[in-house]
């Protein structure tokens, strides 16, 4: 008979020896050092990217508030029946009676008006796009035909400011006012063309960025200039007050 035996040193062997070796020791100060290090190194990149999201919610909200709240403003689509005289040799022979559309946005708190003067129905007139900016003290007029952006200096004896304009379309929309009234006429000159419209403000360089932009004048302003001197014009008929405007720009 054979006799089998164990090794009484290796059957004593704690088996937990070889894996305990992996594992450093709990008490080990520089593997405690390293495993804060790391947790440190995580709470500052979580903090920075906390910061990153919130700025981002932050500024993105404010871009859509600017661009969907404060550029929507009130907008009207409304029109206006007015009473265009006809003249021959400085004589009244006969009157006719119109009418013009046009959208107003009104932003009360950035004190602009945006109008839309869409292609009329007589062909009287041209399609264009107008900011009068009260805060810029400018009026900029876009013809869609031409292309093109005209500057000048908002006439406040003519454009009614932006709150008084609400109150008004609002009453004509209610049928509390029968918008129908006359039609006055203004006459500018091209005087310069202009190069940049960055310091125009915001809403004048949104509408003419890119686009050839001319400075204008008040004809009855130019010294020497003759009133019945033939020029080449586009006619732009719009209302921002309790009447139409005629306004005529001119090239020399």
């Amino acid at each position: 008979m054979v006799k089998v035996s164990f090794n009484t040193a290796l059957a004593k062997k704690d088996p937990k020896k070889d894996s305990e070796t992996l594992i450093p020791d709990a008490q080990d100060p520089e593997a405690a050092a390293f495993v804060h290090q790391q947790s440190k190194v995580w709470c500052w990149c979580f903090c920075l990217g906390l910061a990153l999201v919130l700025s981002g919610v932050v500024v993105g909200g404010a871009y859509l508030y600017r661009y969907y709240v404060l550029e929507e403003g009130r907008v009207f689509v409304c029109g206006m029946k007015y009473v265009e005289e006809d003249y021959e040799m400085d004589k009244e022979v006969g009157t006719a009676q119109k009418l013009i559309e046009e959208n107003v946005r009104i932003l009360e708190d950035d004190d602009v008006e945006l109008i839309t003067v869409p292609v009329p129905e007589f062909g009287d007139s041209d399609p264009a796009n107008i900011v009068h900016d009260f805060n810029m003290r400018l009026t900029a007029y876009l013809d869609l035909n031409l292309n093109k952006c005209y500057i000048i200096a908002l006439n406040t004896s003519i454009v009614m400011p932006p709150k008084d304009l609400s109150e008004f379309l609002v009453n004509v929309m209610a049928g509390t006012y029968l918008p129908q009234s006359y039609l006055m006429h203004e006459e500018m000159m091209v005087t310069e063309k202009l190069e940049s419209s960055t310091q125009l403000g915001y809403f004048i360089n949104n509408l003419c960025k890119g686009k050839n932009m001319y400075r204008l004048q008040r004809r009855d302003t130019i010294v020497g200039m003759q009133k019945r001197e033939a020029l080449n014009c586009l006619k732009i008929r719009h209302f921002e007050n309790k009447f139409v405007v005629e306004t005529l720009i001119c090239e020399p």
